[in-house]
Protein backbone atom coordinates (compact mmCIF):
# COMPACT_ATOMS: atom_id res chain seq x y z
CA UNK A 1 0.00 0.00 0.00
CA UNK A 2 2.87 2.36 0.83
CA UNK A 3 4.56 1.70 -2.51
CA UNK A 4 1.28 2.29 -4.37
CA UNK A 5 0.81 5.61 -2.56
CA UNK A 6 4.31 6.84 -3.41
CA UNK A 7 4.23 5.76 -7.06
CA UNK A 8 0.59 6.72 -7.78
CA UNK A 9 1.29 10.27 -9.10
CA UNK A 10 3.98 8.92 -11.47
CA UNK A 11 1.61 6.17 -12.64
CA UNK A 12 -1.05 8.81 -13.28
CA UNK A 13 1.35 10.92 -15.39
CA UNK A 14 2.47 7.87 -17.39
CA UNK A 15 -1.13 6.81 -18.08
CA UNK A 16 -2.13 10.35 -19.07
CA UNK A 17 0.76 10.64 -21.53
CA UNK A 18 -0.07 7.27 -23.07
CA UNK A 19 -3.73 8.16 -23.47
CA UNK A 20 -3.06 11.02 -25.87
CA UNK A 21 -0.18 12.81 -27.56
CA UNK A 22 0.81 15.48 -25.03
CA UNK A 23 3.88 17.64 -24.70
CA UNK A 24 5.33 18.10 -21.23
CA UNK A 25 3.95 21.63 -21.26
CA UNK A 26 0.43 20.40 -22.07
CA UNK A 27 0.77 17.74 -19.40
CA UNK A 28 1.75 20.44 -16.92
CA UNK A 29 -1.37 22.42 -17.83
CA UNK A 30 -3.55 19.34 -17.24
CA UNK A 31 -1.95 18.77 -13.84
CA UNK A 32 -2.25 22.44 -12.87
CA UNK A 33 -5.92 22.59 -13.82
CA UNK A 34 -6.64 19.40 -11.88
CA UNK A 35 -4.79 20.66 -8.80
CA UNK A 36 -6.51 24.06 -9.03
CA UNK A 37 -9.93 22.42 -9.27
CA UNK A 38 -9.63 19.48 -6.86
CA UNK A 39 -6.44 20.14 -4.86
CA UNK A 40 -3.24 18.11 -4.58
CA UNK A 41 -5.19 14.94 -3.85
CA UNK A 42 -6.16 14.90 -7.54
CA UNK A 43 -2.63 13.61 -8.24
CA UNK A 44 -3.63 10.41 -6.44
CA UNK A 45 -6.65 9.88 -8.70
CA UNK A 46 -6.95 6.15 -9.29
CA UNK A 47 -5.31 5.28 -5.97
CA UNK A 48 -8.31 3.26 -4.79
CA UNK A 49 -8.58 0.91 -7.77
CA UNK A 50 -4.77 0.67 -7.87
CA UNK A 51 -4.75 -0.65 -4.30
CA UNK A 52 -7.64 -2.99 -5.10
CA UNK A 53 -5.59 -4.23 -8.06
CA UNK A 54 -2.11 -4.53 -6.55
CA UNK A 55 -2.86 -5.99 -3.10
CA UNK A 56 -4.92 -8.95 -4.39
CA UNK A 57 -2.46 -9.28 -7.28
CA UNK A 58 0.46 -9.81 -4.88
CA UNK A 59 -1.50 -12.29 -2.77
CA UNK A 60 -2.66 -14.28 -5.80
CA UNK A 61 0.76 -14.15 -7.44
CA UNK A 62 2.79 -15.50 -4.52
CA UNK A 63 0.19 -18.09 -3.54
CA UNK A 64 -0.05 -19.49 -7.07
CA UNK A 65 3.70 -19.23 -7.61
CA UNK A 66 4.40 -21.55 -4.71
CA UNK A 67 1.73 -24.01 -5.88
CA UNK A 68 2.88 -24.05 -9.51
CA UNK A 69 6.58 -24.28 -8.60
CA UNK A 70 5.94 -27.18 -6.23
CA UNK A 71 3.85 -28.97 -8.87
CA UNK A 72 6.45 -28.48 -11.62
CA UNK A 73 9.23 -29.68 -9.32
CA UNK A 74 7.16 -32.76 -8.58
CA UNK A 75 6.58 -33.42 -12.27
CA UNK A 76 10.31 -33.06 -12.98
CA UNK A 77 11.22 -35.03 -9.83
CA UNK A 78 13.48 -32.26 -8.55
CA UNK A 79 14.07 -31.15 -4.97
CA UNK A 80 14.88 -27.58 -5.98
CA UNK A 81 13.42 -25.43 -8.73
CA UNK A 82 15.59 -24.75 -11.76
CA UNK A 83 15.75 -21.38 -13.51
CA UNK A 84 13.22 -22.49 -16.13
CA UNK A 85 10.81 -23.86 -13.52
CA UNK A 86 10.93 -20.53 -11.65
CA UNK A 87 10.47 -18.67 -14.94
CA UNK A 88 7.45 -20.74 -15.98
CA UNK A 89 5.91 -20.58 -12.50
CA UNK A 90 6.29 -16.81 -12.44
CA UNK A 91 4.71 -16.41 -15.88
CA UNK A 92 1.74 -18.67 -15.08
CA UNK A 93 1.02 -17.16 -11.65
CA UNK A 94 1.48 -13.64 -13.03
CA UNK A 95 -1.00 -14.34 -15.81
CA UNK A 96 -3.63 -15.67 -13.40
CA UNK A 97 -3.24 -12.71 -11.05
CA UNK A 98 -3.30 -10.20 -13.93
CA UNK A 99 -6.53 -11.60 -15.39
CA UNK A 100 -8.36 -11.76 -12.05
CA UNK A 101 -7.44 -8.18 -11.11
CA UNK A 102 -7.94 -6.71 -14.61
CA UNK A 103 -11.29 -4.95 -13.88
CA UNK A 104 -9.58 -2.75 -11.28
CA UNK A 105 -6.81 -1.94 -13.77
CA UNK A 106 -9.42 -0.85 -16.32
CA UNK A 107 -11.13 1.40 -13.75
CA UNK A 108 -7.78 2.85 -12.64
CA UNK A 109 -6.85 3.69 -16.22
CA UNK A 110 -10.17 5.40 -16.93
CA UNK A 111 -9.99 7.48 -13.76
CA UNK A 112 -6.45 8.63 -14.48
CA UNK A 113 -7.22 9.51 -18.10
CA UNK A 114 -9.88 11.92 -16.81
CA UNK A 115 -7.15 14.11 -15.27
CA UNK A 116 -7.58 17.68 -16.53
CA UNK A 117 -10.45 16.77 -18.87
CA UNK A 118 -13.11 18.54 -16.84
CA UNK A 119 -12.61 21.86 -18.62
CA UNK A 120 -12.58 20.27 -22.08
CA UNK A 121 -15.41 17.78 -21.51
CA UNK A 122 -17.59 19.18 -18.71
CA UNK A 123 -20.28 16.55 -19.34
CA UNK A 124 -17.84 13.70 -18.83
CA UNK A 125 -16.69 15.27 -15.59
CA UNK A 126 -20.16 14.77 -14.11
CA UNK A 127 -20.07 11.02 -14.66
CA UNK A 128 -19.56 8.84 -11.57
CA UNK A 129 -15.89 8.41 -10.77
CA UNK A 130 -15.78 6.23 -7.66
CA UNK A 131 -14.40 2.74 -8.21
CA UNK A 132 -17.61 0.79 -7.68
CA UNK A 133 -19.83 3.26 -9.56
CA UNK A 134 -17.43 3.21 -12.51
CA UNK A 135 -17.48 -0.58 -12.54
CA UNK A 136 -21.28 -0.58 -12.49
CA UNK A 137 -21.39 2.00 -15.33
CA UNK A 138 -18.92 0.03 -17.47
CA UNK A 139 -20.89 -3.17 -16.87
CA UNK A 140 -24.16 -1.42 -17.72
CA UNK A 141 -22.75 0.08 -20.93
CA UNK A 142 -20.57 -2.79 -22.19
CA UNK A 143 -21.51 -5.82 -20.09
CA UNK A 144 -19.10 -7.84 -17.97
CA UNK A 145 -16.81 -8.10 -20.97
CA UNK A 146 -16.27 -4.34 -20.76
CA UNK A 147 -14.44 -4.78 -17.45
CA UNK A 148 -11.83 -6.82 -19.31
CA UNK A 149 -11.81 -4.88 -22.58
CA UNK A 150 -9.84 -1.80 -21.61
CA UNK A 151 -10.00 1.85 -22.57
CA UNK A 152 -10.12 3.01 -26.20
CA UNK A 153 -8.08 6.15 -26.89
CA UNK A 154 -6.60 7.96 -29.88
CA UNK A 155 -3.26 6.41 -30.88
CA UNK A 156 0.01 8.32 -30.67
CA UNK A 157 2.76 8.00 -33.31
CA UNK A 158 4.82 4.86 -32.93
CA UNK A 159 2.21 2.82 -31.07
CA UNK A 160 1.78 0.60 -34.13
CA UNK A 161 5.35 -0.59 -33.61
CA UNK A 162 5.39 -0.65 -29.81
CA UNK A 163 2.03 -2.25 -29.02
CA UNK A 164 0.51 -3.71 -32.22
CA UNK A 165 -1.70 -6.06 -30.19
CA UNK A 166 -3.61 -3.05 -28.83
CA UNK A 167 -5.21 -1.87 -32.08
CA UNK A 168 -8.97 -1.73 -32.38
CA UNK A 169 -9.86 -0.18 -35.73
CA UNK A 170 -8.00 2.60 -37.50
CA UNK A 171 -8.54 5.51 -35.14
CA UNK A 172 -8.38 4.08 -31.64
CA UNK A 173 -6.19 1.94 -29.44
CA UNK A 174 -6.96 -0.11 -26.36
CA UNK A 175 -4.75 1.34 -23.62
CA UNK A 176 -5.57 -1.24 -20.99
CA UNK A 177 -7.11 -4.63 -21.55
CA UNK A 178 -6.76 -8.38 -21.32
CA UNK A 179 -4.07 -9.09 -23.91
CA UNK A 180 -1.88 -5.99 -23.33
CA UNK A 181 -1.84 -6.57 -19.56
CA UNK A 182 -1.00 -10.28 -19.87
CA UNK A 183 1.75 -9.58 -22.41
CA UNK A 184 3.20 -6.99 -20.05
CA UNK A 185 2.76 -8.76 -16.70
CA UNK A 186 3.58 -12.39 -17.50
CA UNK A 187 7.15 -11.82 -18.80
CA UNK A 188 7.82 -9.21 -16.11
CA UNK A 189 6.79 -11.58 -13.31
CA UNK A 190 8.72 -14.46 -14.89
CA UNK A 191 11.93 -12.44 -15.25
CA UNK A 192 11.62 -10.94 -11.77
CA UNK A 193 11.09 -14.18 -9.86
CA UNK A 194 13.52 -16.33 -11.85
CA UNK A 195 16.25 -13.71 -11.45
CA UNK A 196 15.49 -13.45 -7.73
CA UNK A 197 15.58 -17.22 -7.24
CA UNK A 198 18.82 -17.51 -9.25
CA UNK A 199 20.48 -14.74 -7.26
CA UNK A 200 19.29 -16.19 -3.95
CA UNK A 201 20.65 -19.66 -4.80
CA UNK A 202 23.92 -18.24 -6.10
CA UNK A 203 24.68 -16.20 -2.98
CA UNK A 204 23.55 -19.02 -0.65
CA UNK A 205 26.08 -21.35 -2.29
CA UNK A 206 28.72 -18.62 -2.20
CA UNK A 207 28.18 -18.08 1.53
CA UNK A 208 28.32 -21.81 2.21
CA UNK A 209 31.62 -22.11 0.36
CA UNK A 210 33.08 -19.24 2.36
CA UNK A 211 32.00 -20.86 5.62
CA UNK A 212 33.58 -24.14 4.60
CA UNK A 213 36.80 -22.39 3.71
CA UNK A 214 36.78 -20.65 7.07
CA UNK A 215 36.61 -24.02 8.82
Amino acid sequence: VGAVTVISPLELIRTKMQSRQLSYRELGVCIQSAVAQDGWLSLWRGWGPTVLRDVPFSALYWFNYELVREWLCGQARLDEATFMISFASGAISGTVAAVLTLPFDVVKTQRQIELGDGEVHPVAASKPSSTWLLMRRIRAESGTRGLFAGKAVSPTPGWGLLVPWCHRGANEVVLAGFLPRVIKVAPACAIMISTYEFGKTFFQKLNQERRLRGL
